[in-house]
């Protein structure tokens, strides 16, 4: 029981810690940030690599959402609701849920370890050490850039992520469920809402600052050497799925009230 307790208590100390590093990485990030384009190397160099190098693993995850969703959708309606309204449930699925909340989470996994190990390296090496020597600040270096990225970069891909779903959806539907492609157009156009996209495009906003700032964090407070480097990437991932998916449930709640 004491050794229960006192696990219980250092698991306390070290979310309070945490929290408290948070915010304190979070108001130096504010104080830099008026400078955010005074490096555009560096922001153009993330956003290549968060962005466009991201690229052909989101269009794979993304065809095969569609695809899923569309079969799901017409297994569920059969019988019960007619397939004209396929392409709505459909589009409205990826355009608010799946495609933003499946490619965060495929970007922390790919994106976000990559920000851990990269930094926590540099950290159990002191190569962020040698950059405060010199006098450059490693939260306008290393930390702003990626999180501007993220903001930016997120949302882009959630759009890709949109087209090629709803496409992947429409070719399951007229091969397979027999529903011509103006049907399940129409059910898609018939009830799009600019409210949609604006909320599922705001969530990808949210999800990318998460997944970078929280990668930049655990890699700045990266220590223990390769091992350290190895935890210090599995928390940056799990410990960014986790807040994306409860970010999720409040920026829904938000948007879309009953």
């Amino acid at each position: 029981m004491a050794i229960f307790i006192r696990g219980l208590g250092r698991a306390a100390l070290d979310f309070f810690a945490d929290v408290g590093g948070l915010f304190l990485l979070g108001m130096r990030l504010l104080r830099v940030l008026p400078r955010v384009f005074g490096s555009p190397r560096l922001l153009t160099t993330q956003m290549l690599y968060m962005g466009v190098n991201s690229l052909p693993l989101i269009v794979l995850v993304s065809v095969f959402t569609g695809s899923v969703a569309a079969w799901q959708a017409a297994y569920q309606f059969e019988g019960f609701v007619p397939m004209r309204y396929l392409g709505t449930a459909v589009g409205k699925a990826i355009i608010i849920e799946l495609a933003p909340v499946l490619t965060a989470l495929v970007v922390a996994g790919r994106v976000g370890a990559s920000i851990a190990a990269e930094l926590g390296t540099m950290r159990v090496t002191e190569q962020i050490d040698a950059l405060e020597v010199m006098a450059i600040d490693p939260v306008r270096y290393l930390v702003l850039p990626r999180v501007i990225s993220g903001i930016i970069m997120l949302p882009i891909l959630v759009i890709f992520a949109d087209l090629v779903a709803i496409l992947g959806a429409l070719a399951v539907a007229v091969n397979m469920v027999n529903v011509s492609s103006e049907t399940f157009l129409n059910g898609v156009k018939a009830f799009f809402y600019v409210s949609d996209m604006v909320a599922g495009l705001t969530k990808a906003a949210i999800f990318g600052f998460i997944i970078s700032f929280i990668g930049c964090y655990q890699g700045f407070t990266t220590s223990g050497g390769a091992a350290g480097v190895g935890q210090s990437t599995m928390r940056a991932v799990v410990v960014s799925a986790v807040l994306i998916l409860i970010s999720d449930f409040i920026v829904a709640t938000l948007m879309f009230r009953l």
